[in-house]
């Protein structure tokens, strides 16, 4: 997982700085190549690329401001190739969980009308936009891309957000331990199951990122395991009072 070391400051807004994986670049020069081959002119390829990331940074503010609203921790958002991490540490509680998680996957909802709008070719219908068929695919393509990242995203497998979105609800009635124990056994089969897809469907990148997400809810599981762990030994230490001292008799 990146982490802050090896990447560098781009900005800060409102509090939260973000910062880039140099990883990052070694895939944007390959995705930038090949999906500029799409198009007439190669500058929409690296436009496309940007698009994708813009939302990607816009969704993971969701989950940072959502966190500070609920009075938890954000303040760093690292972007590498598979995407962004938005480091939030919300109250320990469901709701405010809960919260932080579903606000990204909600700005990606929000987004969604506005693509729309693009791509019915309203802002196509007069000047030289209306015969740029790139554009078009530019405008076309983003939609799909939002649209696309919503769905992976809500994916009920851990640590997707659809998998910590089950893990805040399941928090509700069996607790924060049980229910990141179940989110990330079910993020385990989930994780495998994609895998077995990536490899069917021969799609490198799906394999990556199932490949992640399975090293991701084994952690998972092996932290709620030892959650437990320190809770049942918390729970077996046996207090034993200090014997009562004889009263001290005052001499008169």
């Amino acid at each position: 997982m990146p982490t802050q070391q090896g990447s560098f400051r781009l900005f800060r807004i409102a509090g939260v700085e973000v910062f880039l994986h140099w990883s990052w670049f070694v895939i944007a020069a390959w995705g930038i190549t090949e999906r500029g081959r799409l198009y007439h002119s190669p500058v929409w390829g690296t436009l496309e690329y940007l698009a994708l990331f813009l939302i990607v940074i816009l969704h993971e503010f969701g989950h940072a401001l959502a966190c500070r609203q609920v009075g938890g921790r954000a303040d760093k958002i690292v972007l590498w190739p598979l995407g962004g991490l938005a480091f939030v540490e919300p109250p320990p509680r469901a709701g405010a969980m809960l919260w932080s998680i579903a606000a990204g996957p909600l700005v990606n909802v929000a987004l969604l009308p506005l693509f729309a709008l693009l791509k019915s070719g309203f802002f196509f219908q007069a000047g030289a936009l209306a015969l740029n068929v790139d554009a078009q695919r530019f405008v076309h393509t983003i939609w799909f891309i939002n649209l696309v990242l919503l769905i992976f995203n809500l994916l009920p497998i851990y640590p997707l957000d659809g998998g910590q979105i089950l893990r805040a609800l399941l928090w509700f009635p069996f607790g924060q331990i049980r229910s990141l124990k179940i989110a990330s056994i079910i993020g385990i089969a989930g994780s495998v199951t994609l895998l077995a897809a990536a490899f069917w469907w021969q799609a490198i990148w799906i394999g990556i990122m199932a490949a992640f997400l399975l090293s991701r809810a084994a952690y998972g599981l092996r932290y709620a395991r030892a959650l437990a762990e320190e809770a049942d030994a918390e729970a077996a230490i046996i207090v034993v009072p200090e014997p009562e001292l004889p009263k001290k008799k005052t001499m008169l």
